[in-house]
């Protein structure tokens, strides 16, 4: 029998369209940051108390202050899953080479989907390379809200370097091709645009804009077409802008 205070577990795509508790953590952002005094903060870090813990985490993700870094690591396998979805949003407010490897661990392990969710928009933060094979893990294979994330999350890091790029473009899209959820595919389209726009013209390039062309002629959700559509006109690919054209002035879209 899970806490009182446990978040109700996603592990499965019906409840994609639940509200996650990290969504509703955006409203500390309209809280002036001066609000919180951060020596106060990191003493409730060490807390006995998980109200105490949770409220100290939700402020780190206003505060930016490395001197939090490490008790958040610590608090990352905290028991209340609260505590654990704020640390990952405060992690996530506070990008730190040390809390990298921490936040993959807890990925591979942790039960509670909205705790996945917030750590892997934690790791996308981070930009460091490390995250890319677990984000591109979650894209294939955990619930649909964590795919989702999962999928934007890879535009941040994949910005570091070509090498990091080519072996990202793939799995992201078996995702366009594959994801039962048209809002994972969407995302997955328009990630494609942006990690592209750093490619030379390549095979894997025109393997992506293949991709693209695909989902904006055949997906059946009008989003998906329009994130497709969206990036083959960021990329400027004269394929993709063909095709947009000749469909365009036949009506057929």
């Amino acid at each position: 029998m899970q806490d009182d205070e446990d978040l109700t577990l996603l592990d499965t795509d019906a409840d994609f369209s639940e509200e996650s508790p990290l969504d509703q953590m955006e409203s500390v952002e309209d809280e002036s940051a001066s609000a919180f005094d951060p020596e106060e903060m990191l003493q409730l870090l060490e807390s006995e108390e998980a109200p105490q813990r949770m409220l100290a985490a939700r402020a780190f993700c206003e505060l930016q202050d490395d001197r939090a870094v490490p008790a958040l690591i610590r608090l990352l396998g905290d028991v209340c899953p609260l505590v654990r979805v704020s640390v990952a949003y405060a992690l996530g407010r506070n990008p730190h080479p040390d809390a990298v490897d921490p936040l993959i661990q807890q990925l591979a392990t942790d039960w509670n989907g909205y705790v996945r969710k917030g750590l892997v928009w934690a790791l996308g933060n981070s930009r460091d390379r490390r995250s890319i094979s677990p984000l591109l893990k979650a894209l294939a294979t955990d619930i649909s809200a964590v795919r989702l994330w999962a999928a934007s999350a890879l535009t941040h890091v994949g910005k570091l370097n070509y090498e990091d790029i080519i072996p990202a473009i793939p799995p992201i899209i078996a995702g366009l091709r594959q994801d039962s959820i048209p809002a994972v595919r969407s995302n997955c389209a328009w990630t494609l645009g942006q990690l592209c726009s750093e490619l030379p013209s390549n095979v894997v390039y025109a393997t992506a804009v293949d991709a693209l062309i695909e989902s904006y002629v055949e997906d059946e959700d009008f989003g998906v077409k329009e994130d497709a559509k969206g990036s083959l006109l960021k990329l400027g690919d004269p394929r993709g802008l063909q095709m947009i054209e000749e469909l365009e002035e036949e009506g057929i879209i």
